[in-house]
């Protein structure tokens, strides 16, 4: 039985393997995606417990970023949950409703990890900067590259065996590989965002227990772009067997 699946497995060609491979990693891919999700709300929940503190997770924001000289960066409120996010080009830093006034460890712990960001943008940190500069091109992709190959996916034009099908699938191996390389890029961006955040949480505001805590609500937040970056590989490395595919028929 091993043998004749063998045989039937290696009856296809190289390309067609890593094609199918591609294929059958997307639906573990997907459902891990889903789980990391979860994961970070309760988390978060878990572990929102009022730090010794006493102070609101703006407030330690602040005092992190003041500490760093970042005085002009600013702290506003925005709505959502754990919609929080730094903006270099106007150098604002956004906390999420429930986020900005809570004294609870995951709240801090998020909003410096915010902050952690504000830092790196400040001391021009190598993948921060890179991240920054792919964001335009990116989007460039997106808005003009992404359509034409949804529609082309959609009216069936994406073979590998036809004129069309190929200007396709060069559009998807340019808009997924550099949505490949932005998540790569991403994923120090965020861990040393976190890693600065820590560091600061742990010589000011936070004891060793409550560190602890807050470093699994950025571990579990974390996850979720390690799954970013392995579902974009997956993405590109199919259009790249597809592209294969159409250069072994040649």
């Amino acid at each position: 039985m091993l043998e004749i699946l063998r045989d039937f497995w290696y009856g296809f060609t190289p390309e067609y393997r890593l094609y199918l491979v591609v294929i059958a990693l997307f639906i573990p891919l997907t459902i891990a995606g889903v789980i990391a999700q979860i994961k970070v709300n309760s988390t978060f929940n878990k572990c929102a417990v009022r730090a010794d503190c006493g102070l609101t997770a703006a407030e330690v924001a602040r005092r992190i970023l003041d500490q760093n000289g970042l005085y002009k960066t600013k702290i506003v409120r925005i709505s959502g949950h754990l919609t929080d996010n730094f903006n270099p080009t106007t150098n604002t830093l956004s906390l999420s409703q429930s986020v900005y006034g809570s004294t609870s460890i995951s709240a801090i712990g998020v909003a410096c990890h915010e902050a952690g960001h504000a830092i790196q943008h400040d001391k021009k940190f190598v993948f921060s900067s890179l991240r920054l500069k792919l964001v335009p091109v990116v989007n460039f992709a997106n808005r003009l590259l992404f359509p034409l190959l949804l529609i082309g996916m959609l009216l069936g034009f994406a073979s590998p065996y036809t004129t069309v099908g190929r200007v396709l699938i060069w559009a998807g191996v340019v808009v997924f590989g550099l949505s490949m390389l932005f998540s790569l890029v991403t994923l120090p961006t965020e861990f040393d965002a976190s890693r600065r955040a820590q560091k600061e949480l742990k010589a000011s505001f936070f004891s060793s227990e409550e560190a602890a805590m807050s470093r699994k609500v950025l571990t579990a937040a974390a996850m979720t772009y390690v799954v970013s970056f392995l579902m974009s590989l997956l993405q590109f490395l199919r259009f790249f067997a597809l592209l294969l595919m159409a250069r072994n028929r040649d």
